[in-house]
């Protein structure tokens, strides 16, 4: 097998694995109104930070097409078409751009800043913790959005009840994606995964 390949194949088990990871965090939810908080976007943050943009985009794509199909991998242990189609699948469908964002600002700061020590390191949690922050804005707004257009309430409603009271999970989330992400993708990368 070429090396080639053979990394392709290892980027591939990986996108399952983070499909699966998914799959598993997602339905854990604690409904607090019209939308739940829920694992999805740890796993997310995750899958960003251990595959990068394209790969990660590819993984939350699988992800989407079960529950999509019917598997209860979304919030709540739900499934279906209906549910990417009602109010609150544009937060589902926000999970594609997000994991691109913030994909994409792994892939480009895990290389640069890969051997220098600690000042390395800093910049790395520093420029994935903007780059998930702006990935969860881009998923509230998008989500935000559509939720206003299919529940028919305005922005002001909205934002009270589908933004706000998530911020500071969100934030939780994304120290615990890079406290684990950041030691797992170097490790990952150590051994030739990545």
């Amino acid at each position: 097998m070429s090396a080639k390949s053979l990394s392709s194949t290892r980027r591939l088990t990986l996108c399952a694995v983070m499909a699966a990871v998914m799959c598993v965090l997602a339905p854990i939810s604690i409904p607090i109104g019209p939308i739940s908080i829920t694992g999805g976007t740890l796993a997310i943050y995750l899958t960003a930070c251990l595959l990068g943009g394209r790969w990660g985009a590819a993984a939350t794509l699988v992800y989407l097409l079960l529950g999509f199909v019917g598997l209860p991998v979304f919030s709540n242990y739900m499934g279906g078409a209906e549910r990417l189609a009602g109010p609150t699948g544009g937060y589902l469908i926000g999970y594609l751009p997000m994991v691109f964002i913030a994909g994409g600002t792994a892939s480009w700061t895990f290389p640069r800043f890969r051997d220098q020590g600690r000042r390395g390191t800093a910049l790395t949690l520093a420029l994935l913790s903007l780059g998930m922050v702006l990935s969860t804005a881009v998923l509230y707004a998008f989500g935000t959005a559509w939720y206003c257009v299919q529940a028919g309430v305005d922005l002001q409603k909205a934002l009270a009840a589908c933004v706000l009271p998530f911020i500071p999970w969100d934030l939780i989330k994304v120290a615990l994606a890079l406290l684990v992400g950041v030691p797992v993708r170097r490790r990952l990368e150590r051994a030739g995964m990545l």
